[in-house]
């Protein structure tokens, strides 16, 4: 059950008059093209799994309303979609609950009822910029190429809507064959300086699958000098130059992006390609996957600050036009982990196809939603596969570590970022947060000897690294060892993060250890200040307020981390020192901060 759902149970005991609302799965039959074909306006369309009302309480227009808003609300497009239908159903001449039905429909991934309604908005003469993306991708899908041309090419309004629609219909006028027209539609688009590298990308794409290579080039090339940046127009730039006969030029744009980003599935994959000498295909021949391109990429722009369901809707268009569309996929569960919903993130992500190279990527995702799940055995398990099949794959390695450290199972967690070293053929600057990671652990379990050793081993690969510098420094103070070195350590860290809240807390914990207490309550107030929702700086900065003699503020911050839920281990402590005050042993006994490591 998601918070949401909580959220909906609450206000309708509130609302009373109604009902309650709820989320439930209710098992009913799919809706068949036969039945679409005769639905009226307001009927009810059930897809396989229905999240509105259960069926054993009424259903009302002001009820299905309510509940429709607040899952919309909060970003549970499915359960608005069903209320909002429900709504519908209720008072089927509402162009307005028409049209809300029909973009969370779009917005959830329900093609069928979403093509229904979009066709239902046309009729009434309701339709908008979607429901033209919906109707004219449904003619291309069926290969009527002059349809969708015809209905890509009604006029909209506003940039993203101008772009979207204009694009698509070239690709429409291109499977229809009209290769001039559909150079000329996209050359006619007007708009924003971002408009450029879109328009001369899908020029480009659209001549090399016209076996235009020379001229795929000149647009491929014009994109990449308006946006350098994009992976996928790298990628295309590397091949038109590939297939063009540049192969040196095509691996140094390739080597100079990877230098970037360490590297990255597509162009490492095109750079075999590409070194192998072996034939440069066009990206895109098919027009339903030239018009998922460009609503991938305008879908996966806006996906942010709010534009979610914009977004999601763009997205979910693009898998039905292209079901292999992998960065779609990724660029959708990841507004799904945004969104704190990693359940709806694994199914997104477990679609994308085998062969992809982005699916060892997706997997290790799909790991980390289990562990947000909360469902540790679950991402142990599935990373545990994923390591078998390739031992050498670092990253799955060091996710399944992490995991296991945030769930303090400290010793697994050793044992995996061992295997993770191990499986280096050579250990280069990249390779720091293994040792880094391994030294948190060793730490943990008492093995201070080998702990520094990884924390110094991690400081070298890395030089000046505040995470390093601040958990190594912290550990060296906590057990009085070289307090100099320790003390100018994590003062470098503050200096390199000066508004990260926890390192700032270890300095001032540092102070606090050391006796230096009116400088400790100086940057422990600082600390709470960038943290304020944390126990750990909380609870320090009441034990230094105590040694200042500021007794009753003291009293207030532990009060204070006390209700924001510290640790079973943590909480006796805190009540005792609200209820007794701290002696002197207290503070020299003081317990080691969690807050030591930083949340990155």
């Amino acid at each position: 059950m998601t918070n949401s759902s909580n959220t909906f149970r609450r206000t309708g005991a509130l609302c009373g008059k109604w009902r309650q609302a709820a989320l439930a799965s209710v098992a009913v039959l799919a809706l068949s093209t036969s039945a679409l074909a005769e639905a009226k306006p307001g009927d009810l369309l059930l897809s396989e799994e229905y999240l509105g009302t259960p069926p054993d309480l009424p259903i009302t227009l002001s009820g299905s309303y309510l509940s429709g808003w607040i899952a919309g609300f909060n970003n549970d497009f499915g359960a608005a979609a069903a209320f909002f239908q429900e709504a519908l159903n209720a008072d089927n001449t509402n162009d307005g609950l028409l049209e809300r039905t029909f973009r969370l429909k779009l917005a959830n991934g329900e093609m069928i009822e979403a093509t229904h309604y979009a066709q239902v908005l046309e009729d009434r003469d309701k339709g908008n910029f979607l429901s033209t993306l919906v109707l004219g991708s449904d003619a291309i899908l069926k290969g009527d190429y002059q349809q969708g041309a015809t209905i890509f090419g009604e006029p909209v309004s506003g940039p993203l809507a101008q772009l979207s629609t204009g694009i698509a219909n070239a690709w429409a006028l291109y499977g229809a064959g009209q290769l001039d027209g559909a150079f000329e539609q996209i050359d006619r688009l007007s708009g924003p300086e971002w408009f450029i590298a879109f328009k001369e990308y899908h020029m480009g794409m659209i001549a090399f699958a016209a076996g235009q290579k020379e001229r795929a080039l000149d647009h491929i090339e014009n994109a990449f000098q308006a946006d350098s940046g994009a992976i996928r127009i790298v990628n295309a730039y590397a091949r038109t130059l590939a297939a063009n006969g540049d192969k040196d030029k095509a691996l140094d744009v390739l080597d100079e992006y990877n230098a970037l980003m360490n590297g990255h599935p597509l162009l490492l994959d095109t750079r075999a390609t590409v070194a192998g000498n072996a034939p440069i295909p066009p990206m895109i021949v098919d027009p339903a996957v030239g018009i998922a391109e460009i609503l991938f990429g305008i879908g996966s722009a806006i996906g942010r600050d709010g534009g979610e369901e914009l977004s999601m809707s763009y997205l979910r268009l693009a898998l039905h036009l292209d079901p292999k569309a992998e960065f779609a996929a990724v660029a959708l569960g990841g507004i799904y982990e945004r969104l704190s919903q990693p359940a709806q993130a694994i199914a997104v992500l477990e679609k994308i196809p085998t062969g992809s190279v982005l699916k060892r990527n997706a997997e290790i995702q799909v790991g980390l939603n289990y562990n947000a799940l909360e469902q540790l055995d679950q991402a142990r398990d599935h990373l545990s596969a994923l390591i078998e099949d390739d031992p050498k794959d670092v990253e799955a390695i060091l996710t399944l570590g992490n995991i296991l450290r945030s769930h303090e199972k400290f010793g697994e967690a050793e044992a995996i970022y061992t295997k993770a070293i191990d499986s280096l053929d050579e250990i280069t600057s990249e390779n720091w947060l293994a040792f880094y990671f391994r030294g948190i652990c060793r730490e943990r379990l008492k093995k201070w000897d080998a702990a520094e050793i990884d924390l110094r081993k991690a400081l070298e690969l890395n030089p000046d690294q505040p995470l390093v510098l601040n958990y190594l420094g912290y550990s060296l103070v906590d057990q009085g060892l070289k307090l100099d070195e320790a003390l100018g350590m994590i003062e470098k860290a503050v200096e390199l993060r000066p508004n990260d809240g926890y390192i700032v807390d270890s300095l001032g914990w540092v102070y606090y250890r050391l006796g230096r207490y009116e400088e400790a309550v100086k940057e422990l107030e600082r600390a709470v200040e960038l943290r304020p929702a944390d126990p750990v700086i909380n609870d320090h900065l009441g034990d230094a307020y105590w040694k200042v003699g500021r007794r009753l503020e003291a009293r207030f911050q532990w009060n204070h981390a006390r209700d924001l839920e510290p640790t079973e281990e943590e909480l006796p402590k805190i009540l005792d020192k609200i209820a007794n005050g701290m002696s002197e042993e207290t503070g020299k006994d003081a317990a080691k901060a969690e807050g030591g490591e930083t949340d990155d």
